[in-house]
């Protein structure tokens, strides 16, 4: 019985690896020759969207994700921290066991809802006291900051419960006051498990769509401000896929083998630093 569920347990590990490597053979396969078409440096950097006439340059696309995904860190890094940190080591445990499970609760919700807030509620606030068209790189970076929450509060808090008690308690009988032991002893300890909850955070906010393509404007030019509209390397991918053929088609397939990277790239240095002990 034994060999008969290790032989199970190898399939479905091998079944996954191999899912994983005819998707991305497949978005390779027809997103390569565009890219070899047009010129790499001419499609990860011109600045005309134009698939009509033949220009395919993402570099709008890709200056808008860094916007929105550095806006959402911004707003969602230091709440979820600290969202954290008090529920790990200063809330009451009766307390902790109701904001915890509301927190993750958040990543349940579908993407659509946070979409439809943002366009019904967030924008028109936006517009009105900040001018601009509502519909922006603001807007976007603060669903997605609500969005990440659970990832960066979770595995925080799983961070922090992992740092030894008698780290804490050394501290404290050294005089230390308990907001000077997290802060001093607690975080740096935890450092690694934190890092790697952002940057987990970090792939979920890159690769966000239907909340993104409801509230970030869709505007295919180089932003100069965070009240300007842009288009995200998902958003232009899930706009344009259903009625794109030919070199359109595969210029968003091309698209697709940039975000693959850039996600891969975002695993990888993840998986580093919850490997790394400070």
């Amino acid at each position: 019985m034994d060999k008969i569920i290790s032989k199970l347990l190898f399939l479905a590990a091998t079944s996954s690896t191999a899912i994983l490597a005819l998707i991305a053979l497949f978005i390779f396969k027809e997103g390569v020759p565009i890219m070899a078409k047009s010129g790499l440096a001419h499609f990860l950097f011109g600045n005309e969207w134009r698939p009509l006439q033949g220009m395919f340059g993402i570099f709008p696309f890709i200056v808008g994700s860094l916007w929105i995904t550095a806006g959402a860190l911004i707003l969602g890094v230091p709440l979820g921290v600290c969202c954290a940190v008090y529920l790990a080591e200063f809330s009451p445990k009766k307390w902790a066991n109701i904001l915890k499970p509301a927190i993750e609760l958040l990543a349940g919700i579908p993407s659509v809802v946070y979409g439809f807030m943002g366009v019904m509620w967030l924008a028109p606030i936006i517009r009105t006291h900040l001018g601009g068209p509502g519909l922006s790189i603001l807007a976007a970076s603060c669903v997605l900051a609500i969005m990440i929450l659970p990832t960066i509060v979770g595995v925080s808090i799983d961070a922090i419960n992992a740092v030894p008690k008698s780290y804490k308690e050394g501290s404290l009988a050294l005089g230390a006051t308990e907001w000077q032991t997290v802060w001093r002893v607690i975080l740096p300890a935890a450092r690694s498990g934190i890092l790697a909850g952002v940057i987990l955070g970090m792939g979920r906010a890159v690769g966000e769509t239907m909340a993104v393509i409801m509230i970030s404007g869709n505007a295919t030019i180089i932003p100069n401000n965070m009240l300007d509209s842009v288009r995200t390397l998902t958003a232009n991918i899930a706009i344009e896929m259903g009625y794109a053929i030919g070199d359109h088609r595969q210029a968003l397939f091309a698209t697709g083998v940039v975000l693959f990277f850039f996600i891969m790239g975002l695993n990888m240095i993840a998986l580093k630093f919850s490997r790394r002990k400070f």
